[in-house]
């Protein structure tokens, strides 16, 4: 294992809003894109790339992916980014706005280096004390927790809080895959050519269907980012759903992750195929799959989906968060360790 090297778990931050919308059903989506931009300097990265569609507007960004919706935004970022520096710029956007905060969720990993991540994000304690003193105080129904595992290195740690008035989607579900130890075959298509004269979008696109990554979700509009000389993003966009990978291939402390969203009366069979063709295109030596969702119906379907491509499941943690719902972690191994 590197002493140091690119952190590739990300931190992820959603925030639901109410309230009355003045540009009837754009709401956050009226955010220019140099007020976004000022948010991101405020978390330390960039927009590379973006496309949007009726329902929402994807980003792919220099450290991992942001997605604003009417009422909704949801920000994902990797390496030493101050993620949750991006709340209270937010805030002030929203509330100019006419929208109230309602919900607020925060999930990551464990990172591989944890000593290098800056202020708040120094330990998961330093976080939630952060996100405490920042929320609004009509999030008050509020809980932290961290889910462990087999695994010393594998801990999911979540933080929710959410307005009492606020009622959780019963039908929606959230899907947060980390692998690292990628096969190193497959893990070497995300590197660039010395000098290819590519721009990263063409090299992008390039990687997206050497690697099989555009079939994972036929019907998804990919926007896609290739980094030099390696690394990899890329956002999907399908109707009012979305899907996001990130890939960082250097060997020693490789990573990938994918995350997508559904619903319980239409894309349960999803979660089974999504997972098998994710575990195809990367062959991690471990993986951990949090479903995030009130149903049991989506955690009983990871392990059908990986097991017979090889992935046994070592341990399965779960708890209840009332702005949440059900949290489900699970880690999976590959059986040849």
């Amino acid at each position: 294992m590197a002493v140091s090297g690119f952190e590739g778990f990300e931190k992820r931050l959603e925030l639901h809003f109410s309230g009355d919308d003045p540009v009837a059903g754009l709401g956050l989506r009226q955010l220019d894109f140099d007020s976004l931009e000022l948010v991101l300097h405020e978390v330390q990265c960039t927009v590379v790339s973006a496309v949007g569609n009726h329902y929402f507007d994807s980003y792919v960004l220099s450290e991992s992916s942001l997605f604003v919706y009417p009422t909704k935004i949801i920000i994902k970022t990797c390496g030493t980014t101050k993620l949750l520096k991006s709340i209270r710029p937010l805030l002030h956007h929203a509330n100019q706005m006419g929208l109230t905060l309602m919900r607020c969720m925060y999930t990551r990993g464990s990172f591989i280096f944890p000593k290098s991540q800056p202020y708040p994000h120094n330990s998961f304690k330093d976080e939630v004390v952060y996100l405490e003193e920042t929320l609004p105080s009509n999030l008050c129904d509020r809980k932290a927790s961290v889910l462990p595992s087999k695994f010393l290195a594998h801990k999911w740690h979540v933080f929710s809080a959410r307005d009492v008035s606020y009622h959780v989607p019963h039908v929606l579900y959230t899907l947060e895959v980390c692998m690292t130890e990628l096969d190193r075959v497959l893990a070497r298509k995300f590197f660039r050519r010395p000098d290819d004269g590519k721009t990263g979008d063409t090299a992008g696109k390039e990687m997206t269907e050497a690697t099989g990554i555009n079939g994972i979700n036929p019907n998804a509009l990919i926007c896609d980012f290739a980094f030099d000389p390696c690394g990899y993003s890329m956002n999907g966009i399908d109707g009012d759903r979305y899907s996001t990978i990130h890939v960082t291939p250097e060997d020693g402390f490789s990573y990938a992750s994918f995350e997508c969203v559904g619903s319980t009366y239409e894309d349960l069979d999803d979660v089974a195929k999504f997972l098998r063709k994710v575990v195809q295109v990367f062959r991690p030596g471990t993986m951990s799959v949090s479903t995030t969702c009130l149903s049991p119906e989506v955690w009983t379907r990871v392990a059908k989906g990986v097991e017979p491509l090889g992935m046994k499941c070592r341990s399965c943690t779960m708890d209840e968060f009332p702005a949440a719902g059900t949290v489900v972690f699970q880690t999976f191994t590959a059986r040849r360790k």
